[in-house]
């Protein structure tokens, strides 16, 4: 009995390790001040995604829109890039996280509009910003903007 419970338990294990490693590997930072080190040791502006990854359609489709795009990805490597995501589901992130993230809100989506791409520089000043999504396929704005501060 013990080993058929594992047979059907062993696929869930390898799966939560190849979500681990997708995670690990990401370009993605969470980190702001680590951000402003690696954009300044590279010469790199920093581009801030805002979302709520769990309650946000238009957050959602546009990470299947922009984000998995190949324009996207040809403009990523000019970019450092910080993901400050506002889950209502707290167990999405650390409380640590999400207090860094809530005083990322206050700075820089002071209006508090998901999804909002804004560009930063290595200083912390913001260079441009790009809210919203129509959620359409209609990606030439965000990427008009990417372009501009790259």
């Amino acid at each position: 009995m013990k080993s058929i419970l594992l047979l059907f338990l062993l696929p869930l294990f390898f799966n939560a390790q190849i979500d681990m490693e997708v995670v690990k590997d990401s370009p993605w930072l969470t980190d702001f001040d680590k951000a402003v080190k690696l954009a300044k040791k590279e010469d790199k502006n920093i581009m801030v995604y805002f979302t709520g990854s769990d309650w946000c359609p238009p957050c959602k489709k546009l990470k299947t829109d922009l984000f998995d795009s190949q324009a996207f990805k040809e403009l990523a490597g000019d970019y450092i890039l910080l993901y400050v995501d506002m889950p209502r589901n707290k167990d999405l992130i650390t409380a640590g996280q999400m207090q860094h993230n809530k005083e990322l809100l206050k700075k820089y989506n002071k209006k508090g509009v998901f999804p909002l791409l804004k560009v930063v520089n290595a200083n912390g000043n913001a260079l441009g910003e790009y809210s919203g999504y129509s959620m359409n396929g209609e990606i030439r704005y965000h990427l008009q903007l990417l372009n501009k501060y790259k």
